[in-house]
């Protein structure tokens, strides 16, 4: 299982090389499609302001540009804040559907995108940062490679903490994965906080039917109907202009619950591959974890398999994740990665059974 293991890792390393850097002249581009930007937000009274003033401040000409905010039922000044945007081009739609259903997010992007009169839908969060060419690269890139969906990286910054350095490892190295598949030509994963398609495809896909029952999974679940058609139209734009920057969990609690939905996605996998690439890690980091158990009881026979073992795990995932540091210039965090490589190990065999049963919270609200 150490081998296998290895090889993925080390397959996901080839498919991130695969994927060229991508060095805009945006000052030469032309624009040719308008471009609706989404954002579906919650009880984000905190956060909305700075993401609204990196929307209205990008370089991107705003004859082709929209802002599209969904309040979803926020109880604080959200809608408020949104609201003094207007004059900026930025747009409010506000849900008014009660405690009725499980996937409010889905439905809020469904109502900006039936709104919409973009032919390219761009969606980040409400909690999130970027610079000003992140739009103009985002869509230069999309019309350059004719693509029918563009994922593009996103970064955890500002952490507080040693707990919120670990995240921002943890999640580089999930990023390199939804990258790498898309690399290799078999798209897995990405992230809705920076995630673009043509609207088009939206609709020719059915939107978010046989979905939207899950509360998580607007951005995978949809990536992987796309993939069924046209996994050669996905496309992963590297460059450091296209980075969106969000803040890792300051909590355990708040971290294990994010966890617990993404995780919580896996049971709506229709590609049997990717279930079986899902099942095929966890269960190489159960073997790992009883193989841990043996050696701190002293069980001489088992100290060299278990050493030879996470000796490999590390190694291979050094090798997957130190050009993503490179790239998303945090190199220094590579520090933490025998550490970080053993806990995740444990926290992947408990969310890997939480993230697929009972429910767990997501903006105050209980859902499946």
């Amino acid at each position: 299982m150490t081998i296998v293991y290895t090889f993925l890792v080390l397959y996901m390393r080839r498919g991130w090389n695969r994927i060229p850097a991508f060095t805009p002249e945006s000052a030469g581009h032309i624009f040719k499609r308008k471009v609706s930007v989404l954002i579906a937000a919650r009880n984000e009274e905190e956060n909305i302001a700075r993401t609204l003033d990196c929307m209205v401040s990008q370089d991107f000409p705003k004859e082709y540009m929209e802002i599209i905010i969904v309040d979803d039922h926020s109880t604080d000044a959200t809608a408020d804040i949104v609201h003094a945007y207007r004059d900026r081009g930025v747009k409010l739609i506000r849900l008014q559907e009660g405690d009725t259903l499980n996937s409010y997010k889905k439905l809020a992007i469904s109502r900006a995108i039936a709104a919409a009169t973009g032919e390219i839908i761009v969606t980040t969060d409400a909690d999130c940062r970027m610079g000003v060419h992140w739009l103009s690269t985002v869509i230069a890139y999309f019309e350059r490679t004719n693509a029918m969906m563009l994922s593009s990286p996103v970064v955890y910054s500002e952490e507080k903490s040693y707990f919120e350095k670990l995240q921002t490892l943890e999640f580089l190295y999930l990023i390199g994965l939804g990258a790498a598949g898309i690399g290799n030509g078999k798209p897995t994963t990405c992230n809705g906080a920076n995630l673009a398609y043509r609207r088009d495809v939206f609709y020719a896909m059915g939107g978010f039917s046989g979905i939207d029952d899950l509360a998580s999974g607007d951005d995978e679940l949809f990536l992987h109907k796309v993939a069924e058609r046209h996994a050669d139209k996905i496309r992963f734009c590297k460059s450091t202009d296209v980075v969106v920057y969000t803040d890792a969990k300051p909590t355990l609690a708040g971290f294990i619950s994010q966890r617990r939905r993404w995780a919580s996605k896996s049971t709506k996998y229709r590609d049997k591959r990717v279930v079986l690439l899902g099942v095929s890690v966890w269960l190489f980091n159960l073997a790992l974890l009883a193989s841990a158990i043996h050696f701190f009881l002293d069980l001489p026979n088992l100290h060299v398999l278990f050493l030879v073992a996470f000796g490999l795990k590390v190694i291979a995932e050094l090798a997957f994740i130190y050009p993503l540091c490179a790239f998303a210039r945090r190199r220094t965090l590579l520090f933490s990665l025998p550490f970080l490589s053993f806990v995740h190990s444990l926290y992947l065999i408990y969310i890997g059974i939480a993230g697929n049963v009972g429910k767990y919270n997501w903006k105050d609200r209980k859902v499946n």
